[in-house]
């Protein structure tokens, strides 16, 4: 089953409905509930993935060997935004993913109680 496409005005739209402060409770709410578990699909999927293995090590010692303060300073909250990014990325992948399979399951009780 692939995923539904969505349109740039329904991506949008959806998007926009998040800005409302209410109608994003609701979603923090269960992020908030579930948050220990889907920490730990994330780091999997990070690790799974090789998200940070070299590359990572390779920019954190970088980082931290600059002489320079600023530059260092600098180097370090770049590293910080571009892991942030990643983790991000991956986390909304996960979110899709999550998504589905709830909807997938209640699809299959659905049609069992009928």
């Amino acid at each position: 089953m692939s995923a539904p496409a969505y349109t740039d005005a329904e991506l949008d739209a959806a998007i926009g409905a998040l800005e409302d402060p209410e109608h994003f409770r609701e979603a923090e709410a269960m992020v908030g509930t579930a948050a220990p578990k889907l920490a730990r699909v994330l780091a999997q999927a990070l690790e799974s993935g090789g998200w940070f293995e070299e590359s990572h090590e390779d920019a954190a010692s970088k980082a931290s060997g600059t002489e320079d303060p600023a530059e260092r300073l600098a180097a370090i909250r770049t590293l910080i935004a571009e892991e942030t990014r990643v983790g991000m990325l991956v986390g909304v992948a996960i979110g899709w993913a999550l998504a589905k399979e709830l909807e997938t399951k209640r699809t299959e009780n659905e049609k069992e109680s009928s």
